[in-house]
């Protein structure tokens, strides 16, 4: 681990200007802390921000306020996301061990960097890592790597299951700066690698992340998370898909589909979605729908099963919550 300067601030306009003099913020650490021990992060001085008022969770007619700093924990377990945002609260259950989820903060899981081997790797080549230098994912081993939205430069999927439930869900991320706040959309905030990998959010310098915000729908409790791995303990998806319908009269009025562990950014599937509005729920129209699912998918050479399972996997969550 290289040396780094520390602080601990209590305010959040002390955080804003550690920020603004390249401050790295820290609440949880349960990514940061192990990048540093491997030294892929460096950085000169790191800022607990654990001591500002963003703790907070409401739940109001009109959606859901999440605080940053919210343990994945305290999110998963709230009776009322469970019963009103039950996709969150499956995404977060599953999405890491009892430990790292009494850790980490809601903010800080959106901001992880890749799992690829190769980028945690310094000795390997990583575009992400160390801009120009090349991808020895792409022709090493890449079972765990995207089939959707790769390019050249970078294969790496994003990790987080809660990002992918966020994406279904159209959530709004609230910043801070010594500038001003401003609201991005979570569809905007994750970057596709294409030819600068190493910009993977729509963050600017010394932006703090304050809040995430969701509206509420018919669709919100008719929602889950399905995630496939290796094994059902802590494990990193292979595949997962995230669905909020909104049914009445029987017929699909709405639809929100996003899969994880399959794409470069947590993938939102509009044909999909598409295809199943109007349509009177059954095994036909799941089946039909969840075949789009895959449409661009560039397998790699030991990744090509995904294309077969992430469809499996809409399909099979499409028939959770919509019924068979």
């Amino acid at each position: 681990m290289h040396p780094f300067a520390f602080s601990r601030v209590s305010t959040v306009t002390a955080a804003l200007n550690a920020g603004a003099r390249d401050g790295r913020y820290i609440a949880g650490g349960t990514t940061l802390v192990d990048l540093m021990r491997e030294t892929v992060e460096r950085p000169a001085h790191v800022v607990d921000i654990n001591g500002l008022p963003y703790k907070d969770i409401t739940v109001t007619r009109q959606g859901l306020y999440v605080g940053s700093l919210v343990r994945m924990s305290e999110l998963a377990a709230h009776p009322e996301v469970r019963a009103t945002y039950p996709l969150l609260s499956q995404a977060l259950e599953l999405g890491a061990s009892a430990q790292l989820r009494n850790m980490a903060s809601i903010g800080g899981n959106i901001m992880q960097r890749p799992r690829c081997p190769y980028f945690r790797d310094v000795h390997s080549a990583c575009n992400r890592r160390d801009p120009g230098s090349g991808c020895d994912a792409r022709h090493g081993d890449n079972r765990m790597q995207a089939i959707l939205g790769t390019s050249t430069h970078c294969v790496a999927t994003h990790p987080s299951d809660l990002a992918v439930a966020l994406v279904a869900l159209d959530a709004v991320v609230q910043v801070r700066s010594l500038d001003g706040t401003r609201s991005i959309p979570v569809q905007d905030f994750f970057l596709r690698p294409k030819d600068t990998p190493q910009n993977e959010h729509s963050l600017r310098p010394g932006e703090l992340i304050t809040s995430l915000t969701i509206p509420s729908g018919a669709h919100t409790r008719r929602s889950g998370y399905l995630k496939i791995r290796d094994r059902q303990s802590y494990e990193f998806a292979l595949a997962s898909a995230a669905v909020a319908l909104d049914i009445r009269g029987g017929v699909v009025r709405g639809a929100r589909v996003a899969v994880g562990g399959v794409a470069t950014v947590p993938w939102r599937l509009p044909k999909v979605e598409e295809a199943l509005v109007g349509k009177r729920p059954g095994r036909r129209t799941w089946t039909d729908a969840a075949a789009l699912a895959v449409e661009g998918a560039v397998p790699l050479s030991e990744n090509a099963f995904k294309v077969r399972l992430v469809e499996r996997t809409v399909r099979r969550q499409l028939m959770t919550i919509g019924g068979q």
